[in-house]
């Protein structure tokens, strides 16, 4: 019975060692995170909504834009990897994308905690407009493939 429990304890640190072994050795996403929104808006159904409805609207929109646009040069969905951009997986290049991700993380975690202090001081009106500039821009993305050349 001991010699079942063993062999089957070894087993089993010896499949999850591997699982581990995998992901690490897995090439990364340049774009990570949330990338999309689930509704774009329109002024009349905004002015509709409550203040603090909007500031999470806000709030959710600095997300993707935060994720999304300094590295609109490689991608602007996820799921496209420094593999197969054809950049070298490099000792190197795995650490500036992963200084990258953190930098990006730790930006967008301390601007939502400033926005959460004194976004609730803002203009109605003005929240209003950023969320539709925001909406805006992230519309424009689903056009980015008509500015490249071929």
């Amino acid at each position: 019975m001991k010699t079942k429990f063993t062999l089957f304890a070894a087993l089993f640190f010896l499949m999850v060692s591997m699982s581990f072994a995998q992901k690490k050795g897995a090439s990364q996403d340049i774009i990570s995170g949330k990338v999309n929104i689930a509704k774009y808006h329109s002024r009349e159904n905004l002015e509709k909504m409550p203040k603090g409805d909007l500031l999470v609207l806000y709030i959710e929109r600095i997300e993707v834009i935060v994720n999304i646009l300094p590295n609109i040069a490689f991608a602007t969905k996820p799921g496209v990897t420094m593999e197969s951009l054809g950049i070298p997986e490099s000792k190197e290049n795995k650490k500036a994308l992963e200084e990258n991700i953190e930098a990006s993380d730790t930006y967008f975690e301390s601007t939502i905690e400033f926005q959460k202090k004194i976004l609730p001081y803002s203009d109605t009106t003005d929240l209003i407009a950023a969320i539709l500039f925001y909406e805006s821009t992230l519309k424009s993305l689903h056009t980015y493939e008509d500015f490249k050349k071929d």
